[in-house]
């Protein structure tokens, strides 16, 4: 069977809730593999929710639904204060990515308490700039961006996460509404280790099968590079 973009593998799936330290319950679902336990973890960040970003938000649901199954992989989607998607509503309000410092945090206690390894960021758009901002926990494996604006993210965070030493990967699209690849190859050269990896004709919103399958083979290359590269069939 070929994968395609409304492909659902199997998957152990829960419903789960993280509590932030300001008093918050976020809602939000686990995927794990549907045989043995994960070889990483992903932690999915969301695009903006004032522009209908969610934990539903097509490449971060793509990710749980098949992920788990072809590469071992844990994914954590959740949605961040105020925003909601079928799964629920996030209690709190939306805090321009400054009070979601908290939630970032409360996703990641949730990694450690569960015992889920190797935790990954996965940031996509405004999610870009929660990892930047206020992923660099030492439970941090890595992070991974997909179209970063570097709006709200800054030259210090950036400097803080070339001090931080964690593995950075931007994937940039060759259209993007906000950062090109020429522009992020200078503005990410504050972070020496940092790579860019520039997708010819993508736009922002990565939509198309075939950018959904750079984008999870990009993943699957970092936080599992035995399952790399992805299969288009099962």
């Amino acid at each position: 069977m070929e994968i395609r973009s409304s492909t659902v593998l199997p998957a152990v799936r829960q419903d789960i809730e993280l509590h932030t330290a300001d008093g918050l319950t976020l809602v939000g679902e686990l995927a794990l593999p549907p045989e043995g336990p994960p070889v990483a973890t992903l932690v999915c960040l969301h695009p903006l929710p004032t522009a209908e970003g969610m934990m539903d938000s097509h490449l971060l649901r793509k990710a749980a639904n098949r992920l788990p199954a072809l590469a071992g992989v844990a994914v954590l989607r959740f949605n961040t204060r105020g925003t909601e998607s079928p799964r629920g509503r996030s209690e709190g309000a939306f805090g321009d990515g400054e009070s979601e410092r908290f939630d970032v945090a409360a996703a990641l206690e949730y990694t450690e308490f569960h015992d889920l390894p190797g935790p990954w960021l996965l940031g996509w758009s405004f999610g870009t700039e929660l990892a930047l901002r206020w992923g660099r926990d030492p439970l941090v494996q890595g992070a991974i961006l997909l179209s970063p604006p570097l709006r709200r993210a800054t030259d210090q965070d950036l400097d803080a996460w070339a001090e931080f030493g964690r593995p950075l990967v931007a994937m940039i699209p060759e259209f993007d509404d906000y950062l090109r690849p020429e522009e992020a190859r200078r503005r990410f050269a504050r972070v020496p280790h940092a790579e860019i990896v520039a997708v010819d004709n993508a736009k922002h919103l990565w939509v198309g099968e075939p950018y959904v399958r750079v984008v999870l083979d990009e993943i699957v290359k970092h936080v599992n590079p035995a399952a790399h590269p992805l299969p288009t069939e099962v």
